[in-house]
């Protein structure tokens, strides 16, 4: 069967225009989290792109990225983008700046506990970060800027009493999301962020293209991670039946974390300036319980009901139904194979505790 690394290995070899990158400064940012570190695995499997992965933490960078110790196409810095990018000494740059010519924006922390513990700082880290990294690459030739958003801009909206079912969100949609709600600072700052996006392009006349990502899995979680999924996938590593917090109803658009980046690429180098874009897996869509009956079942275990702690329900997301359309990214040249099932085996297979 096919692994994780086979995955990476064919993302980078997509029929994409990938001259466009040769040679250029790509910056990462995030570079540690979910999305953010494959899709700095796949630039580096071309071999002929200089990736700038930037992140908080430096500790886990290098054990995340120690195969590219040495290589000169690889360059690590640390950064938290709530600081402006002029302040950071890049490495491999004896300028007092550096031309990033694409910069791909990743960082977010998208655990529901710090939507609950520390919603002020996920707020900062989403419009002030974005903000810090379009300046700075407008201000110095940047070619193109990628934001990674998230589905969560919908809100609530794709199911109602009279359509229970629900239709797929298109890139149009807006749904509701209540502003007072500590839980909405994660869609409500994403929403601000993509608004910032627009406005540097309509004022400035910035490159700017946005992706939409649905819930994601893939290897590489931290252990803070709180995600349904990971909290699913730590549970059967150690040898313990999955613990849900809910009765597992909430019925979502999942996406692997290689298909993922894959469409990122997609969006990077095909994608029409100014528009958004989803990115999900229309062969799963599935409810939280059908989850965690695949990671059980990939490790023959069980799946067990528990009621969440005040503290944890706090972070969760309300949203019965979000379901999400990909005609738009399917306009691009983007197409998904393979079933979800053999990919959450993938995703056990190198993961860690």
């Amino acid at each position: 069967m096919r692994n994780y690394w086979d995955d990476i290995k064919l993302a980078a070899n997509e029929a994409l225009p990938w001259e466009k990158l040769q040679g250029c400064n790509v910056l990462v940012t995030g570079a540690t989290g979910l999305i953010g570190g494959c899709l700095v695995e796949v630039l580096m499997a071309r071999g002929d792109i200089n990736v700038y992965a930037a992140g908080r933490n430096e500790a886990r960078a290098k054990v995340r990225f120690a195969k590219y110790t040495g290589n000169p196409c690889f360059h690590f810095f640390k950064y938290d983008v709530t600081r402006p990018l002029s302040d950071v000494s890049c490495p491999s740059s004896e300028e007092t700046s550096i031309l990033f010519h694409y910069i791909i924006h990743a960082a977010s922390d998208a655990s529901p506990a710090a939507f609950a513990s520390t919603p002020v700082d996920v707020i900062k880290s989403n419009i002030y970060g974005t903000a810090n990294l379009i300046e700075y690459g407008t201000a110095h030739g940047m070619r193109r800027f990628l934001y990674v958003s998230t589905g969560e801009v919908y809100g609530e909206g794709g199911a109602t009493e009279d359509t229970p079912d629900g239709p797929a969100f298109i890139e149009s949609d807006s749904g509701y999301v209540n502003p007072i709600l500590p839980r909405s600072c994660y869609p409500s700052s994403k929403r601000a962020a993509e608004t910032l996006c627009a406005a540097y392009k309509d004022q400035y006349g910035t490159d700017v293209v946005i992706a939409r990502p649905c819930h994601t899995y893939g290897p590489h979680f931290t252990s803070s991670d709180n995600r349904v999924y990971a909290q699913f996938v730590r549970n059967v590593l150690r040898g313990e039946d999955i613990v849900m917090k809910s009765d597992g109803s909430q019925f979502r658009s999942w996406c692997y974390v290689v298909d993922c980046v894959r469409a990122l690429l997609y969006i990077l180098l095909k994608g029409e300036s100014g528009e958004a874009y989803n990115i999900a897996d229309p062969n799963s869509n599935v409810s939280i319980r059908q989850l965690a009956e695949m990671i059980a079942g990939a490790a023959g275990r069980k799946v067990v009901v528990q009621l969440p702690k005040d503290t944890e329900s706090k972070g969760y997301n309300r949203v019965t139904r979000s379901l999400f359309s990909t005609r738009k990214l399917e306009s691009l040249g983007w197409t998904i194979n393979g079933n979800m099932r053999d990919k959450i085996v993938r995703m056990i297979e190198i993961t860690q505790l």
